[in-house]
């Protein structure tokens, strides 16, 4: 197994963890930056304010991609699995 071999693999596990980690957070970043928003408008400064609707829209979010990233996250698992003789060999 060459260095450039696990950096391959790195690389690729990097991609998927983004590609998983996006859906979630760029709608808890447009739900709190409009929150944010919000509160300054109003100088209403209430901690609940913001993490409610983040966590709201983060769950659903998950129910609606949840099915998408489990199925990658398993395909990458499942690659990385079946490909363990070629790494050691």
């Amino acid at each position: 197994m060459t260095p450039e071999f696990v950096l391959t693999i790195g690389q690729k596990m990097l991609e998927v963890v983004a590609m998983l980690a996006a859906p979630l957070l760029l709608p808890a970043l447009a739900v709190g930056l409009l929150v944010g928003m919000f509160q300054a408008a109003t100088q209403i400064n209430e901690m609940t304010l913001s993490f409610i609707p983040k966590v709201a829209i983060v769950g659903f979010v998950l129910v609606l991609a949840g099915p998408w990233m489990l199925t990658t996250l398993v395909s990458f698992s499942r690659e990385l699995i079946e490909n363990i003789p070629a790494f050691i060999g």
